[in-house]
This record gives C-alpha cells, structure tokens and sequence, in this order.
C-alpha cells in the first residue's frame, strides 16, 4: 500500500503534466481549491482532468463525480475509494 503523500504527490505531478502547469508539486496545497483563485483552473482542465486521472489511477469518473475536482485532497479521497489498494 502506498503512503498517503505518495498519492497526494502522483495526483500533483498528473495535473502539472497534463496542463502544462508552470508550478512544482510543492506549490500545490493539498486542501487548496483547483479552480478559480486556487491554481486558476477552467471547464476546459477539468475534461482534461478526467481523462488523465482515470487513465493515471485506472478509475472511471462519471459526470456525478465532477465534485472531486475541488481539491488534490478531495481527488485523492476519490481515488482511494474507488481503489483502496492505493
């Protein structure tokens, strides 16, 4: 089982290298908001979420789940409840 950071960390590196994002790891607390004045993301990044969270996690994201996008913490929470394993 992996630790609990390790996930909060693969979640960051997906969404910095999925949109391109100009900010380390680091910078990105795990409870900030992900849209607006958190990393100041649009409709347009959470599509491009969805597909590279269900492809990097292997977890099918429905448009009921579009909730989880509000936080690294709130993506991870998902995650561990569709995979516990992780």
């Amino acid at each position: 089982m992996e630790s609990v950071k390790t996930l909060e960390l693969r979640v960051k590196q997906c969404i910095i290298n999925r949109l391109g994002l100009d900010v380390s790891a680091d910078e990105i607390e795990d409870d900030a908001p992900l849209f607006g004045e958190g990393l100041g993301l649009d409709s347009i990044d959470a599509l491009e979420l969805v597909i590279a969270i269900g492809k990097e996690f292997d977890v099918a994201i429905g448009d009921d789940d579009m909730g989880i996008f509000q936080s690294v913490n709130r993506i991870c929470e998902f995650i561990r409840t569709a995979r516990p394993e992780l």
